[in-house]
């Protein structure tokens, strides 16, 4: 549907018998302008689609999970070869995307934000951890989330889809902390493996010569954020020392995640306003809402490897 304004009667999300195909059109993705207000819906497919009209996609909300094991480890999880937009690499332990139509809703307002309360994401990261780790919603009390802020960030899928890739995430990511104990059932459709680490240890991963692919969302919380808040976790979890509900985090990706098929830039590190988005500039002259697009998805090619391009391009 043209701008993705429609949204769909609330219903409970399932994924059975649908392929990762089948979800990235099923799924409604909650579409933002550049101050994270609701600006209209789509389904992911459109969402994530860079080309030369709207370079980075259509930005939308995202979450960010960070779980803790009882020890202080965090679990990360690699993203399965199966995955369309950033396959393959390492990540925190799951994240994915609020839905508009969803029962229980995971619509979140301003007035939640301020609050820290943000019952929307923390309902749909419950919901993605069962359906990617088998974790099961008794062993995720909603209380026990702390969000702690927020995250623009944007980045091509260069390295999966090569130089022109139609394929990307532009995001307002919720940052969620949560310590428990969990049992761990991964679905191999999403996650290809798992494993707990200490902050020393995800240090040295992470470094090149480790050889692993690390998501671009992850390594911006990782090597701005995360050693601050991981340092005196109790503190993070059980008090306000940390959570910053007013101040939206933006940051351009890294280097090999800038270009894509509508040639990217850097825009946010340079403290840009909405206009330096062609997509995000549309939203403000409409008043804040998702403007009519034509869909992309049946112009996406792919070739033997799983590499998209965009036909025509």
């Amino acid at each position: 549907h043209p701008g993705g304004l429609v949204t769909m009667a609330n219903q409970v999300w399932s994924a059975d018998g649908c392929s990762q195909k089948d979800l990235m059109l099923k799924d409604q993705c909650i579409l933002l302008d550049f101050n994270d207000n609701i600006a209209g819906y789509d389904n992911k497919y459109e969402t994530h689609i860079f080309c030369p009209e709207r370079p980075r996609g259509k930005l939308h909300r995202a979450f960010s999970v960070f779980l803790f094991d009882e020890s202080g480890k965090l679990l990360l999880q690699q993203r399965a070869k199966e995955k369309i937009t950033f396959p393959e690499v390492w990540t925190n332990t799951c994240c994915s995307h609020p839905l508009t139509g969803c029962e229980p809703p995971e619509e979140d307002l301003p007035e939640d934000v301020a609050a820290g309360t943000v019952l929307g994401v923390k309902r749909a990261a419950i919901r993605k951890l069962k359906h990617e780790l088998g974790i099961e919603a008794s062993e995720l009390p909603i209380e026990k989330f702390k969000f702690l802020t927020r995250l623009h960030y944007w980045a091509a899928d260069v390295v999966t889809h090569g130089e022109g890739a139609p394929l990307g995430e532009h995001e307002i990511d919720y940052i969620l902390l949560i310590q428990t104990p969990v049992t761990l059932k991964p679905n191999p459709e999403e996650v290809m493996d798992t494993k707990y680490v200490s902050y020393v240890q995800l240090l040295r991963e992470m470094q090149p010569e480790s050889g692993l692919l690390w998501s671009p969302w992850f390594r911006i919380i990782a090597t701005k954020f995360l050693g601050e808040w991981w340092e005196d976790l109790p503190k993070t979890l059980s008090t306000d020392a940390f959570f910053d509900p007013a101040t939206i985090h933006r940051f351009d990706c890294q280097e090999e995640h800038m270009g894509g098929a509508g040639g990217a830039t850097v825009w946010l590190n340079m403290k840009g306003s909405e206009y330096g988005d062609l997509w995000l500039g549309q939203v403000a002259v409409n008043g804040g809402k998702a403007p009519a697009t034509e869909p992309l998805q049946s112009m996406l090619a792919v070739d033997d490897k799983g590499r998209y391009s965009l036909e025509g391009e």
